[in-house]
């Protein structure tokens, strides 16, 4: 009786496995596939980078605080610069604290303090991450990647003048929190997985439908 059992379960997980292999392997389910790993990756490194956070960057904090330092100071003249040159906007700022204020139509300045926590370093750890994983041509990769992060760098840019600018026209503390933690949180990771869904329907996808093709010529 307990042989009996034991080949039932043991036959219905072997029944369950192969089905879900002929599932991701069924070209109809690619796309559902693609988002799931999409939303796996993403989630995975959300809890990751956390967990390295609380453990200070080891074992390459110096490293790290060197990069996030570079990438502050990028983005706080980067920002400036657009503010003045295409906006034509006058700003003040601080540059030893990485503030950068605006007047506002209420006649008092709006701010944004660019912190660590508000440079690129994260989206550009999570592409990394996520691009390095996901299957797809290295060839690609190799130019995709990099170009993927100067996408990320000036999405940030477009963040933190954006959220400036919205201060200056509806000015308080409540279009601070809206712009910062929701429009323009949503609008970087939304600028992220359309460079990902750029590079599936682009490079991936092609590369799978080249290689389903080779499968059934030689078959």
């Amino acid at each position: 009786m307990n042989l009996q059992k034991y080949n039932k379960k043991n036959y219905y997980y072997c029944s369950m496995k192969n089905s879900w292999k002929e599932y991701l392997r069924d070209p109809k389910n690619r796309s559902t596939v693609d988002v799931g790993i999409f939303v796996i990756l993403i989630l995975s490194f959300h809890f990751l980078f956390i967990g390295w956070q609380n453990l200070d960057y080891w074992p390459i904090k110096g490293t790290i605080d060197r990069l996030s330092l570079w990438s502050v100071n990028l983005v706080f003249n980067q920002s400036c610069w657009v503010m003045q040159h295409l906006f034509g906007i006058d700003i003040t700022t601080i540059t030893s604290d990485r503030v950068i204020a605006v007047l506002n139509n209420e006649g008092g300045f709006s701010r944004v303090v660019i912190a660590p926590e508000c440079a690129s370093l994260k989206q550009w750890c999570h592409w990394l991450f996520l691009m390095l994983i996901f299957p797809g041509p290295w060839k690609h990769k190799a130019w995709y990647i990099p170009a993927g992060l100067v996408v990320i760098e000036w999405t940030n840019v477009i963040r933190i003048c954006g959220i400036l600018l919205m201060q200056r026209w509806w000015p308080g503390q409540q279009t601070f929190h809206i712009a910062h933690d929701y429009i323009f949180k949503f609008f970087f990771y939304f600028v992220i997985f359309l460079m990902w869904v750029l590079w599936v329907e682009k490079f991936k996808n092609k590369q799978s439908k080249n290689q389903d093709k080779t499968t059934e010529q030689h078959e």
